[in-house]
């Protein structure tokens, strides 16, 4: 066993997570909403990454939510800071040693759809890999090739649905594209990703994905959207303005999370 997953297994006392969410721009609140919180700087997990990002944290949390237990990993690894797509590999598979058992996956996103504006939460239920990286480049095992099909679990979205519902949130659903990032996109690349099918641009969670089910990891996936995109609206795109918005549409998806996991769960 390796010394991360065993110090981990160490800290959680007995608590038996198998429910984990990778958080991003705007969910970091949720971390203050566990109960019986315990947490763990990445910098005390051998092979976590260091977030270059401002406005990420770098630490696990793990507690309760609703009574579930959960694990919350705040701050994530992009393929744009080193150029490594496998980036997350090592902590994906440090949660599966640990009982982790299916992921919820987050991020912010520009929209590409005029009636989804900042502050939205669109459920991903399908994406385009327009970065063209993958996190099993080098794998040499036939596992490496993975079905991607059904990528995001139809159970898990069905209980995100069932819980907008019963609380009267409006949940769009939509296409996510990757694209490598850090320069934010062209209005002529937006538009291509529009003809191409996707909702939703952004600069990560297609390579947890792809390691989530690489790893037999059951998988969901939300973003959170933070700006309409240049050729609707003209107006240029910063990283302010994703950490001015971002936290409008993460309280939403925090709290529909919650609300979901006695069924994710079951």
């Amino acid at each position: 066993m390796n010394r991360a997953t065993e110090h981990l297994l160490h800290v959680l006392a007995g608590m038996l997570p198998q429910t984990a969410v990778v958080l991003g721009s705007g969910l970091g609140g949720l971390v203050g909403t566990l109960e019986r919180a315990v947490r763990v700087p990445y910098s005390e997990l051998e092979g976590f990454p260091h977030s270059g990002v401002s406005g990420h944290a770098a630490e696990l949390a793990a507690g309760y939510l609703d009574g579930i237990p959960v694990v919350l990993l705040s701050g994530r690894a992009h393929y744009y800071e080193k150029g490594d797509a496998g980036a997350m590999r090592w902590p994906l598979e440090v949660l599966k040693a640990i009982g982790i058992k299916r992921i919820i996956l987050t991020n912010s996103a520009g929209s590409l759809r005029p009636e989804m504006d900042a502050g939205c939460v669109m459920m991903i239920t399908d994406h385009i890999n327009f970065a063209g990286a993958n996190p099993l480049i080098g794998e040499t095992s036939d596992a490496r090739f993975v079905g991607l099909t059904n990528a995001y679990d139809a159970g898990m979205m069905q209980a995100f649905r069932n819980a907008a519902r019963r609380r009267g949130v409006s949940l769009n659903e939509g296409v996510y594209m990757w694209f490598s990032g850090p320069s934010f996109e062209t209005p002529a690349e937006i538009r291509m990703a529009r003809i191409m099918g996707a909702d939703a641009v952004g600069m990560s969670t297609v390579p947890e994905v792809i390691l989530a089910r690489f790893l037999g990891l059951d998988c969901a996936a939300f973003s959170v959207i933070a700006d309409l995109f240049a050729d609707m609206t003209g107006a240029e795109l910063s990283h302010g303005e994703t950490k001015e918005n971002a936290p409008k549409g993460g309280k939403i998806l925090g709290d529909l999370i919650a609300a979901s996991l006695k069924e994710i769960s079951g």
